[in-house]
């Protein structure tokens, strides 16, 4: 609920303070920033209160990054705060990673005095530049945020510090940026004379009451007549604060259930109906219980080419695709994709319909459909036997297990990008309670460190955060270990060494003739030695170069009271397995099993490769 009561008593007060306090009055407690000339003034206004606090980051990316995972975690939300021009615009990366995964995040930027601005005097209207590192962010940012908007009146900030944020929590949440001319920061303001943000009464989505109702009373009769029905558990179902009411649809239902990568910390592995997530990098038992299904009800979940494939026309082609999405852009993508019947809703109201709909709905006997998933993901299980024989190195699946193995119910788990995303989201086997989510949508080099550092601040130190980094994504936010070093954080980093970009490097195996452009030491892809570079930042470093030790060094590492750098030394041939590859289906992953016992498993008809379909990496 939007609350428009005047916040401050004060008579007249600074447009600067005006902002302080309207962002401590949404519950926002740390802002992550860097100074500059055009920003000085709001950051100035720390001077005069002692309820919130500030992070200097040492790259603007770096404050979006860490601003983005603070959101995600609470308490409250994040903001940021930077000067205009190269300020700004360092901020990108990490917009956009709120932007795709819908993280709500105030961006505040600073901007030149307006009589500085382009246009302000005559003759300026169509040059590059007028003040000095003026920089147009609002167009820039308009295309990856909810709202972008420059101030133009200092009696306007009541207004915009309200819509922005009704705009960044409304609907499906994202990223807002403010931009303040330097002027308007100083200016003084009668606060209860400043006009107001009223929000619309009706809320601009979702199929309301009687239609919800509806919609949600033809699910109830598909699923009275499924045979082979699959829940699936998106990241909107915790984006809506629906992960409990998730679990019990699915204890009354009886399905066997499945996640996206978002979804992917809303269900324990353990979980006695979880099969495990599906797509591109996910478990074939997933995956074939999608693929067989002739009832999919998706939950917050968009359903992208990261799930389906590159043939989204292939995804659960035989089965009724329920879609839940609150963002109707989502549902009428098609693509190849086409729901047999499209829910408009936030996940949290879907599943509170559907779950008092199903009181007196009559389900069938679905157990045996149940146990037969159940033996898939049994009988093929992403970390095999074999891989804990291997000698020299450490095998990433064996890694991944095992940390998951001595992590704490409460640990928060943030991979980067990649092939150690991937070997982490295949071979982790997480356990309800704990956080693990990385910029999916986005996912750029260098999410994971400081992430790991705005998760370590929400928390104020007293969980267990583990940073999962390659040894070429790490470098590109590194200077964060100052940071990290200052507040002396106990971030666990684990950095994979696999020489290189494994995850392009199979890519250029399988469609580029196995030429490692760009990709291995050979053509110049070098990092420096992290050992030396933990101990320059004044923080513990170990290696762990093969299983001998692995055990016991990942119990050190995580009894360990600060932060940490341990390098684990890969095989710089390792693979990802399983994949998709070659324009298949998601049923039909690389390395194929043998055909007769994957015709066995598929009930429905199965389908060949599409040879002009490259999958991404």
């Amino acid at each position: 609920m939007l609350d428009n009561t005047p916040m401050a008593p004060r008579k007249k007060m600074q447009v600067a303070d005006y902002i302080l306090d309207y962002l401590a009055s949404k519950g926002v407690k740390t802002v992550f920033l860097i100074t500059g000339g055009a920003i000085a003034f709001i950051i100035d206004a720390f001077s005069r209160r002692d309820d919130m606090n500030y992070v200097c980051c040492a790259h603007e990316q770096g404050a979006a990054i860490m601003a983005d995972a603070y959101s995600r975690l609470g308490p409250g939300q994040a903001a940021t705060m930077v000067t205009s021009g190269p300020g700004a615009t360092n901020l990108i990366t990490g917009i956009c990673c709120s932007h795709f995964d819908s993280i709500p995040v105030i961006h505040i930027s600073g901007q030149v005095n307006t009589y500085e601005m382009k246009g302000a005097q005559k003759g300026t209207e169509n040059v590059r530049q007028v003040g000095f590192q003026e920089t147009d962010i609002v167009a820039i940012t308009k295309p990856i945020t909810k709202w972008a908007v420059q101030l133009k009146s200092e009696k306007d900030i009541r207004y915009v510090m309200e819509k922005a944020d009704y705009i960044c929590k409304e609907g499906r949440p994202g990223p807002v940026v403010i931009d303040i001319p330097m002027n308007f920061q100083r200016a003084e303001i009668v606060p209860s004379k400043l006009k107001p943000f009223t929000p619309p009464k009706a809320k601009p989505y979702r199929d309301h009451s009687k239609a919800l109702k509806k919609k949600v009373a033809r699910v109830v009769k598909l699923m009275e007549k499924a045979e082979r029905p699959v829940l699936v558990s998106g990241g909107g179902v915790r984006l809506a604060d629906g992960v409990e009411d998730f679990h019990k649809v699915a204890r009354k239902v009886k399905y066997p259930l499945v996640t996206s990568w978002s979804g992917f910390d809303t269900i324990g592995f353990d979980h006695p109906q979880y099969i495990g997530s599906h797509g591109v990098y996910g478990y074939r038992s997933a995956n074939w219980a999608v693929q067989n299904s002739d009832l999919l009800i998706t939950v917050g979940s968009r359903l992208d080419t990261r799930q389906t494939g590159g043939r989204p026309e292939t995804y659960a082609r035989e089965s009724k695709l329920v879609m839940v999405d609150i963002d109707k852009a989502e549902l009428s993508k098609e693509r190849g994709l086409k729901p047999y019947i499209k829910i408009q809703a936030d996940a949290k109201e879907f599943l509170q319909e559907l779950y008092q709909q199903l009181t007196n709905a009559q389900l069938p006997h679905t157990q045996e459909w149940l146990d037969k998933t159940l033996t898939w993901k049994k009988d093929y299980p992403m970390v095999l036997p074999e891989y804990y024989k291997q000698k020299k190195y450490v095998n990433a699946y064996v890694f991944g297990k095992m940390l998951s193995d001595h992590l704490k119910k409460d640990a928060v788990i943030i991979p980067d990008d990649g092939g150690h995303l991937t070997w982490l989201m295949q071979s982790f086997e997480l356990k309800y309670g704990q956080r693990l989510f990385s910029a999916f949508g986005n996912s750029p080099m260098g999410y994971s460190f400081p992430a790991a550092i705005g998760a370590a601040v929400a928390f104020d130190g007293k969980k267990d955060i583990i940073c999962i980094d390659g040894d070429g994504s790490f470098m590109m936010n590194m200077q964060e270990l100052q940071t990290l070093q200052h507040l002396n954080l106990p971030v666990k980093i684990f950095i994979y060494n696999n020489s290189g970009y494994g995850i392009i490097r199979q890519f250029q195996d399988a469609y580029i003739g196995k030429r490692h452009e760009a990709t291995a030491f050979e053509t110049g892809v070098t990092v420096p030695d992290y050992m030396k570079i933990a101990k320059s930042f004044n923080i513990w470093g170990i290696r762990i170069r093969n299983h001998k030790d692995l055990n016991r060094k990942i119990k050190k590492v995580l009894k360990y009271k600060g932060p940490v750098i341990c390098e684990i030394m890969l095989d710089p041939g390792q693979q990802i397995m399983p994949k998709l590859v070659f324009g298949n289906p998601i049923e039909d992953m690389g390395p194929q099993i043998p055909r007769e016992k994957f015709k066995e498993i598929m009930v429905v008809k199965t389908i060949g490769a599409d040879s002009e379909i490259t999958e991404a990496n």
